[in-house]
């Protein structure tokens, strides 16, 4: 009953910890670091809630979650005698539930990511040109402006001619160096659970602000990587001339895009106004104009340290009887 207790605690201190990083400002000043106290707030969530539900209903085994359910799948018998028999049962099935969906949720949205990449590559092999004038770098003709990245093993950066005429060259250096960055760290990886569980979930105010929480940093990591191959002020100008374009070409599903976008294409979810997506752009067009110092290393060490622990003591939890 310890253990169930104790991860209960834990993924109510999770939900706790998403809405203060919600509305935390220090996480962009190290954005890299913020990602991964959010991967580990989610993982550390799904961990502990399925393991409260697990630890109360296999309570009567005392040998842990692991264990325990090795013990149910090997006897195959959970005697029902009364009441609390009964809700321990329901304990049991909720979290082998949860457990399942948190499992599936990601692949199912990995394999849609996939497929949706698989069509798109196919229709730029019918609609896209290579232009001389930016080598390794797909060109669609669109008069708005467009700039995204297909990542994955045969990664690709797409902009339409419309980018060409809108940006200068030392612009278009930026925002294709911003795509690159998207590409190299994998972004779209660490979006991923959360789109996942935003579609999966559409009504939750806690998910969808983290997600839109995480696709800002994401942003703001790739700028950060960017400005070291380029002027950050021609980079923060380029935003802003991708941001007030008259017309714009929609990221697509499975992309990331210059402005924002994640594989699960939220930035045609409900729930996501113009206004904050405006709000984003000034943001990173701040920091890369104003920058302000980042957060000193051992600062970031302690967090990133409590990152792990706050993970393991989940896991731990799972594996200690009672």
């Amino acid at each position: 009953m310890i253990a169930a207790a104790v991860l209960a605690a834990l993924a109510t201190a999770c939900v706790l910890a998403a809405e203060a990083l919600i509305r935390a400002r220090w996480t962009w000043h190290a954005p890299r670091t913020a990602i991964l106290l959010w991967q580990s707030v989610g993982v550390t969530w799904g961990l502990a809630t399925t393991g409260a539900l697990l630890a109360y209903a296999l309570e009567p085994y005392g040998r842990g979650v692991v264990h325990g359910l090795a013990g149910v799948l090997t006897t195959f018998s959970y005697g029902v005698h009364d009441l609390r028999d009964l809700v321990r049962l329901t304990a049991l099935v909720a979290g082998l539930a949860l457990l399942a969906l948190l499992v599936a949720l990601p692949l199912t949205a990995g394999a849609q990511t996939l497929r949706a990449r698989r069509r798109h590559r196919e229709l730029l092999s019918l609609i896209a040109r290579d232009e001389p004038a930016v080598p390794g770098v797909r060109v669609v003709d669109f008069p708005g402006a467009a700039a995204y990245c297909l990542p994955g093993l045969r990664s690709e950066v797409v902009i339409s001619n419309g980018t060409l005429s809108l940006l200068s060259p030392d612009e278009l250096h930026a925002v294709l160096a911003h795509e690159s960055a998207h590409v190299r760290e994998r972004h779209d990886l660490v979006l991923l659970p959360f789109a996942a569980l935003r579609r999966a979930l559409p009504w939750s105010r806690l998910i969808r602000d983290a997600q839109a929480s995480v696709e800002l940093l994401i942003e703001m990591a790739a700028d950060d990587r960017a400005r070291r191959q380029c002027s950050p002020r021609r980079l923060a100008t380029a935003l802003l001339r991708f941001g007030t374009a008259t017309a714009t070409l929609p990221t697509p599903d499975g992309a990331l895009g210059t402005l924002g976008g994640t594989p699960a294409g939220p930035a045609r979810m409900p729930g996501r106004p113009k206004s904050t997506a405006g709000a984003n752009v000034m943001a990173r067009v701040n920091r890369l104009v104003r920058p302000e110092a980042t957060i000193p290393a051992p600062h970031r060490f302690l967090i990133l340290t409590g990152s792990v622990v706050l993970t393991a003591s989940a896991l731990l939890l799972w594996l200690i009887p009672g």
